[in-house]
């Protein structure tokens, strides 16, 4: 999303690029790894918040809770954990949740109602009380303004690499700044998956408007990826607004900075998808309105086969139509064209002449577009995924064992 007028530019940071931000991770003992698995964002008063969480109907414990203390739109800090979902857990989970809110709020001074929480892991694993609680008073004695890597990195689980990304936004005479960090890299799919997102700025927004603004971000760019199709249980994208900003950029120019974060996180999250050799971009025109355009995206990135063909390197586009077929999208096979790399393999719905040795080059890169024109209208979209391994079946056919 771009604003007209608006010129954003990336900073270093993470969720600690805005001023007044403090971050913190450590090793808990939550992993039996004993890899860094608590993280704990904070600022030094209640603020502006707005959250986005899964669409699931199996909710997680955190979920749950960060819903009820997100209703007066206001926060003062997030905790994350890895090493256990605390999904499927009964009323002991729920309760732990509520008492590792309560444990935050007594380190920083605040009410339990201010503290949000995320986690991720196993699902269906009793969560361990004595290691989540007792590293709370560690994480917190180690906030600061230069914890944002450690923050980051202790909320990894099959990630292969730390997520970050900050911006400072300019439009009109205003700026703000929006930082974040994420997770995520299986169970990735609309609406958010197996991810968690932080994100902080310093524009002085209230938390209607917060919502509205993460709304339309995460619509355009963590519900616009897959990596397997497969949503998961503690989904959650949350958003802290410190309002120290001088003279902020308007709403529109906000928005457009918030979502390139969020962007950017998004195919940090895809690029490191588990097993992934290829980032596969989805590029969707000629659709009767942005939804259809986005649903034939996602019909695609859906589809195994497609996914393992691009895996191998086969312009088999054939599977891309069949998937378009197969979607909630009512099209005109006879108008439908296909390209890999540039190249045209299918138009108006039949084989079309091409070299496949220049699509087989164009498939054996670490990016690949396939672009759609569905020949019905002007509406476009894009979306992000990538190719289907057998290290992505090795991954997930051991992670409990």
């Amino acid at each position: 999303m771009s604003a007209r007028g608006t010129d954003i530019r990336s900073v270093a940071g993470g969720v600690c690029a805005v001023e007044g931000v403090r971050a913190a991770g450590i090793c808990a003992g939550l992993k039996a790894s004993g890899k860094p698995d608590m993280a704990l964002v904070a600022v030094d008063r209640p603020v502006p918040a707005a959250g986005v969480q899964t669409s699931n109907q199996i909710l997680a414990a955190p979920v749950v809770v960060t819903a009820r203390h997100l209703s007066d739109g206001r926060a003062r800090a997030v905790l994350c954990n890895a090493g256990n979902a605390n999904v499927c857990t009964g009323p002991d989970g729920l309760a732990l949740a509520e008492e590792s809110a309560r444990a935050v709020a007594a380190e920083l001074g605040c009410a339990a109602a201010d503290v949000l929480l995320c986690s991720t892991g196993v699902i269906g694993v009793p969560f361990a009380a004595e290691p989540l609680l007792a590293g709370i008073p560690r994480v917190a004695a180690r906030l600061g303004s230069g914890g944002h890597d450690a923050a980051a990195r202790a909320i990894m689980t099959t990630d292969t690499v730390v997520k970050e990304s900050a911006v400072e936004v300019t439009g009109g005479a205003g700026s703000c700044v929006v930082g974040g960090m994420a997770k995520g890299s299986g169970m990735i799919a609309p609406a958010m998956a197996t991810m968690l997102c932080v994100l902080t700025t310093d524009a002085p927004f209230d938390g209607v408007e917060l919502r509205q603004a993460l709304a339309t971000a995460v619509a355009r760019s963590f519900d616009r990826i897959s990596v397997d199709g497969c949503m998961s249980t503690n989904d959650a994208v949350l958003l802290l607004a410190t309002g120290t900003a001088a003279q902020p950029p308007g709403t529109e120019a906000f928005t457009a900075g918030l979502t390139a974060v969020c962007a950017d996180l998004a195919e940090q999250i895809v690029r490191d998808g588990e097993g992934a050799t290829r980032l596969l971009r989805i590029d969707v025109t000629g659709a009767r309105s942005e939804d259809d355009a986005v649903a034939v995206g996602r019909a695609v990135a859906s589809s195994a086969l497609v996914k393992t063909a691009l895996a191998g390197g086969d312009p088999n586009w054939g599977r891309v139509l069949a998937a378009i077929g197969a979607g909630p999208v009512r099209i005109d096979p006879d108008r439908i064209a296909v390209t890999f790399g540039g190249v045209t393999v299918c138009r108006s719905g039949v084989a079309a002449a091409f070299d496949e040795a220049d699509v087989t080059a164009a498939l054996r890169g670490r990016d690949v577009t396939c672009s759609v024109d569905l020949g019905l209208g002007d509406a476009h979209a894009t979306f992000l995924t990538c190719d289907l391994t057998q290290e992505y079946v090795r991954i997930n056919a051991e992670y409990t064992t």
